[in-house]
């Protein structure tokens, strides 16, 4: 099932994004050079989550630019930090330029993010792009469960802020080897023993719900807030009506496909007639992910750089910039 194709009303009162520009799908297209990189019609399907109908034709109109602008900004950091360091007589620092991406379950954070990734290796440029996903920072399960937050899962006070900002200034610092723990969705917990390694990548693409949340709930301490290690960020933004649906659909595809393996957390799930599916949807859907937009997600959404506002078929249908 898929939208319409026209635009879901907004939202009552989204969080402004001030002294920003307009563009309009055709407009933003119009930015970007096809012969940039070019991805198959596999490739996509190989890179978008699960239930997202992302089309070679989206990725050319919106992907493509984007990822030509970010390539623009990497080059003018790197530019700037070398005249800085030459000014200040300091040697030569490595740092990636990092990229935060932000949004609801279900928009489409995780794509975009892939999608970026795979423009930017295969450009002219191609540097080194790391993906580092928020959901490795969420405290493990056991935890969650000690502190009575198991409930609250995905919400800013369920993350190990410390540990993240930690990674991320070691990042910025340009430390030879940077770890990061990994989370497995099927497992719905942190993976015991197993870590990511960051070896000095050029670009770092950060991605979570909450990486533009300032009132991290005790989370933020003397090391700032996550957004301050970013050199640019986005936030992926849909109608409420769409994420539901959207995060129902998903739910539908994963019952017939992970959700199948006795290992995963959501097992049960994979029994449910449709009924009892939609009804367990709904129940997640209004009773969290909602309740963390509204409270959380969505009051971040004028502090981004960028705007990607899709329209009931995932399709981007404009884009807002606010110069960094």
């Amino acid at each position: 099932m898929t939208g319409s194709g026209t635009t879901s009303p907004r939202d009552p009162q989204p969080a402004a994004m001030t002294n920003s520009e307009a563009f309009s799908r055709e407009r933003w297209a119009a930015l970007g050079d096809p012969t940039f990189v070019d991805l198959s019609g596999p490739d996509v399907e190989r890179l978008v989550a699960t239930g997202e109908p992302v089309s070679l034709e989206e990725v050319r109109d919106v992907y493509v630019p984007l990822s030509q602008f970010l390539a623009l900004l990497a080059g003018i950091t790197r530019t700037a930090h070398e005249r800085i360091d030459t000014f200040l007589a300091a040697s030569p620092t490595v740092t990636p330029f990092i990229v935060g991406i932000a949004g609801s379950v279900a928009v489409g954070k995780s794509t975009t993010a892939r999608l970026l990734q795979a423009l930017l290796v295969h450009g002219p440029v191609r540097p080194t792009v790391e993906l580092l996903t928020t959901d490795g920072f969420l405290y493990p399960n056991i935890e969650l469960e000690r502190r009575g937050l198991m409930g609250r899962k995905g919400f800013p006070e369920s993350y190990d802020q410390r540990t993240l900002l930690d990674t991320l200034a070691a990042l910025r610092r340009g430390d030879s080897e940077v770890t990061a723990p990994v989370y497995s969705h099927v497992a719905y917990d942190i993976v015991p023993d197993q870590v990511q390694v960051l070896r000095r990548p050029d670009m770092v693409i950060v991605e979570g719900l909450n990486v533009l949340q300032v009132n991290t709930q005790g989370g933020a301490s003397e090391g700032g807030v996550v957004s301050d290690f970013f050199d640019l960020s986005i936030y992926v933004d849909a109608a409420e009506a769409d994420l539901a649906r959207w995060f129902g659909e998903r739910l539908v595809t994963l019952r017939s496909t992970v959700l199948t393996e006795p290992r995963a957390y959501f097992h049960r799930l994979a029994a449910l007639s449709d009924q009892e599916l939609a009804e367990a949807a709904d129940h997640i859907w209004s009773e969290i992910n909602l309740v963390n937009l509204r409270e959380n997600i969505a009051p971040t959404r004028g502090r981004a750089h960028l705007v990607l506002e899709k329209d009931g078929d995932h399709r981007v249908h404009r884009v807002l910039f606010r110069r960094p």
